[in-house]
């Protein structure tokens, strides 16, 4: 979607639009929900607190408190805030299990728990990276954004996104 298409659409919402609210809902919240399992590892929690974001995006969009510059990146701002608000109230949830679901399409068993036990290593190696460098390495190499759109998201510049994934990557490394 071009700018000027996106910036008709968020006016439209600020109006309650019904079909712009159910077109930024259908654009955003599979991003926003991949970003929430990627840091919840439950799918029912992830979904929740999916719903809680645009909930709360319904609640702030005519007032003062919407966003002034990129509609995503406050979503996102949102998003992170339930996240840090949902680990803080309930502490039992600091470290998720290994997912225990059958294999998937014909994936062999020792395959599916390799893979289990490497994204539950990636898991607990972000878990000592700042909040900043997390959230550039899920959007960059987990929601595959480039690198302006990442700045944009997170109100830096392209250089400083640079900047911040370089550290961040070698200290997930340090880490692994």
């Amino acid at each position: 979607m071009e700018r000027d298409d996106e910036q008709a659409l968020l006016m439209r919402a600020r109006e309650y639009d019904l079909a712009a609210l159910g077109e930024l809902y259908d654009r955003y919240s599979p991003k926003i929900y991949t970003y929430m399992l990627y840091h919840t590892g439950d799918q029912e929690l992830a979904e929740d607190l999916t719903a809680n974001v645009f909930t709360k995006m319904l609640d702030a969009i005519q007032s003062s408190k919407a966003w002034e510059q990129s509609f995503s990146g406050w979503l996102y701002r949102i998003a992170h805030n339930q996240v840090v608000d949902h680990f803080r109230r309930d502490s039992r949830y600091t470290k998720q299990p290994l997912d225990e679901r059958l294999p998937l399409d014909g994936q062999d068993l020792l395959a599916q728990a390799e893979d289990s036990i490497s994204s539950e290593r990636v898991r607990e190696a972000m878990a000592h990276l700042t909040e900043e460098q997390q959230m550039v390495i899920v959007l960059k190499f987990f929601e595959e954004r480039s690198n302006l759109e990442v700045a944009e998201i997170m109100g830096k510049t392209e250089g400083a996104i640079k900047s911040l994934q370089y550290r961040a990557l070698a200290a997930l490394r340090r880490h692994l």
